[in-house]
């Protein structure tokens, strides 16, 4: 059994699988079959109690007292679906994820052997979730943990992924507002739960107004389909997409570097910002960080090249350098950062980018321009995760963080694996 982190992905040797989500509340979970596009076909490829079965997946309700669950068989999905992305919610109106993290058990289910588990990191507003993907790459089918957040409810999974989502009509104008009039709109609808039997189509109650979780802003884009790697060339990446450091189908096992730059956005101001490694184990553990004060981690896999006190000059204001292959196993997840431990805000930055280096060679293989910065004094990169294959994904994140020091970035990057 392996236990995944958000963006591993392990290959399925069984064609029938389960995708149970527990939690300590009653969940509601679904199953949508998506093509190329990242869309259902129609609302037919919709899986959820209320349309328990289509073509290869199927729903199984737990009675309030097991989890609910997504039978995939992956030998009975059509043709030209490439994805099945289950999907969980709270099934009580407007409750959140907060301190409910769910956990999804996948299992062969045939004999109902435990393949994985996945528990996505702590949770805010989030009121449904892409829990994990079962998708086909390669000829192969393979599973992925996901943990993508939505604070606008199941009816928000359901537009994104193209399902036809119709409001309930609104009371009649002639409606006298006394309260025995009509039916009190507020009590009846249950964001978190799917339409009632009785619906001829796909219904959902209106959303309440929320803005979306952060792990839902990005648009679908082909680095979140796993399809870039570096085959082509150098890679430019924006916020939350993801390169596969794969050349020529084969993990790129050597030296890499981690350059990070920055400049003033003011002339006449130096720039004091401290370039970080976070490592982390399969649990999201803290194993070590490389910075400016500790030059190297994990017998020597981590390298730093020391603090440059200004970030005057072209190119790299300090490189983090990361041997792959020397890595030991336990080492899954990379998080790089940068810190201005002199209080000095990212807003007073400019041209803040990070940018992947093959070392051997000193090509430039992916690249990070941070386009937007908030006043805050910390900001996670990019991120380096290992995947079952031993291959490693490169995620680049933007993410900003009140903390001046590495040390006050181990919790929320670990989080944000």
């Amino acid at each position: 059994m392996t236990a995944m982190t958000p963006g591993s992905n392990l290959p399925l040797n069984t064609v029938r699988v389960t995708v149970d989500v527990a939690a300590p509340v009653r969940l509601d979970v679904s199953g949508l079959l998506l093509a190329a596009d990242g869309k259902v076909r129609s609302d037919d490829d919709f899986i959820f109690y209320n349309q328990p079965a289509g073509p290869g997946v199927s729903y199984r309700s737990g009675g309030g007292t097991a989890p609910d669950a997504i039978t995939v068989d992956t030998a009975a999905v059509p043709a030209g679906i490439e994805k099945i992305v289950v999907t969980a919610s709270p099934d009580a109106a407007g409750q959140t994820f907060q301190g409910i993290e769910p956990t999804a058990t996948v299992r062969n289910a045939d004999d109902g052997s435990v393949i994985a588990t996945f528990t996505p990191p702590q949770l805010g507003a989030e009121t449904a979730l892409v829990v994990v993907e079962v998708y086909l790459r390669g000829g192969a089918w393979k599973v992925r943990a996901v943990g993508q957040g939505y604070a606008n409810g199941l009816a928000g999974i359901a537009t994104d992924f193209g399902v036809s989502v119709d409001e309930e009509p609104a009371a009649p104008a002639a409606a006298p507002p006394a309260p025995p009039a009509p039916p009190a709109p507020p009590a009846a609808p249950q964001p978190a739960a799917w339409p009632a039997p009785a619906a001829a189509t796909t219904q959902l109650p209106p959303a309440p107004p929320a803005p979306p979780a952060p792990a839902a802003a990005a648009p679908a884009t082909p680095a979140a389909s796993g399809k870039i790697n570096l085959d082509k060339g150098r890679v430019n990446l924006q916020k939350n997409q993801t390169v596969s450091l794969v050349k020529g189908g084969r993990p790129l096992l050597s030296q890499v570097k981690m350059g990070l730059g920055w400049e003033p956005a003011f002339r006449g101001r130096d720039i004091d910002l401290d370039a970080s490694v976070i490592a982390y184990g399969p649990q999201r553990n803290h194993l070590d960080s490389c910075y400016f004060g500790k030059l190297s981690i994990l017998n020597g896999a981590i390298k730093h090249s020391g603090d440059n006190l200004t970030g005057e000059g072209a190119g790299d204001d300090e490189v983090i350098v990361v041997d792959l292959g020397r890595l030991p196993a336990e080492a899954t997840g990379l998080v790089f950062t940068v810190n201005s431990f002199s209080g000095q805000k990212f807003t007073d930055v400019a041209k803040a980018y990070c940018r992947l280096i093959d070392a051997a060679s000193g090509e430039e293989l992916v690249r990070f321009d941070l386009t937007s910065a908030e006043p805050q004094t910390g900001v996670m990169m990019a991120k380096l995760i290992r995947q079952f294959s031993g291959e490693w994904e490169m995620t680049a994140m933007g993410e900003f963080v009140k903390s001046r020091t590495v040390r006050g970035m181990v919790k929320p990057a670990a989080q944000a694996l």
